[in-house]
């Protein structure tokens, strides 16, 4: 499962998806968890899988490899469910003992489930077609406004691409060492929760200790390479906006408006 997880991935492709300006994929990305989460219409769901599947058809991804993506969440998508189904009031369904079952938990579970599902394949999407050095570039150009205010935006953004190059080599290491913890005699499967939760003692004082450890060596090689800052840095690649990263933005904006109007029908 932990080898599922695509956020903060990269695959290499050549497509239009990965050759437009990192600004407008978080741009885009920003507009496509907004329609989410104000449009609640069935319609509104179904125009927008219509448009990730253009997205991720653009982007040369495989639907596999983002599929995949999905079973790390299985569990957080069933947990939610099951509170929603049984815990939302209203005209019930079906009903035994206490437990009911109500038309109205139904909608709010498949409403949830949908838009979990759809916004973790958009988000996915970004990170898979920007590479973590543009992610932090687009991040420090689109909030450079902040800077009059005091904010350390060129920080903030390396922070947070940082945190998601962290998050597959965590993982893999997390799987490195409950295999090498199970080849020892752990047990990880059997008794009840207490003891379960007992049994990830092994797997997370060793996965500290190696995080912290790969922190201090990027610290250590960030300063042996002279990096005090983000000011003043030339950069190998500046962002520029091309022909491209136009029509996408107009696209961005035709697909929030078609999002609107079929909100009103």
């Amino acid at each position: 499962m932990l080898r599922d997880i695509t956020l903060g991935q990269y695959y290499p492709a050549d497509s239009v998806i990965h050759r437009l300006d990192p600004r407008v994929k978080l741009f885009g990305t920003l507009v496509y968890i907004i329609v989410l989460f104000v449009f609640g219409k069935p319609a509104n769901y179904i125009a927008a899988a219509v448009f990730l599947g253009c997205m991720i058809r653009l982007s040369k991804v495989p639907l596999r490899f983002m599929v995949r993506g999905l079973r790390s969440i299985f569990f957080l998508v069933l947990f939610t469910a099951a509170f929603n189904l049984f815990l939302t009031p209203g005209t019930a369904v079906v009903q035994f003992w206490k437990l009911k079952i109500t038309q109205e938990g139904i909608d709010v579970t498949v409403r949830m489930a949908v838009r979990l599902i759809l916004l973790v394949m958009g988000s996915s999407l970004m990170t898979l077609t920007t590479t973590p050095n543009d992610l932090t570039d687009g991040l420090e150009k689109s909030l450079r406004g902040l800077k009059r205010i005091g904010v350390p935006v060129h920080e903030i953004a390396m922070m947070m691409s940082i945190a998601l190059r962290f998050i597959p080599i965590l993982m893999e290491e997390t799987d490195k060492i409950i295999k090498a913890q199970t080849a020892r005699g752990a047990d990880f499967e059997t008794g009840g929760l207490i003891a379960k939760a007992k049994s990830l003692v092994p797997i997370l004082v060793p996965l500290f200790i190696s995080a912290f450890r790969r922190a201090n060596d990027l610290a250590m090689a960030m300063e042996a390479r002279g990096y005090h800052g983000g000011e003043n840095r030339t950069k190998m690649r500046p962002l520029e906006y091309k022909k491209r990263d136009g029509i996408a933005y107009l696209i961005l904006v035709l697909f929030f408006v078609l999002m609107i109007v079929i909100s009103r029908i």
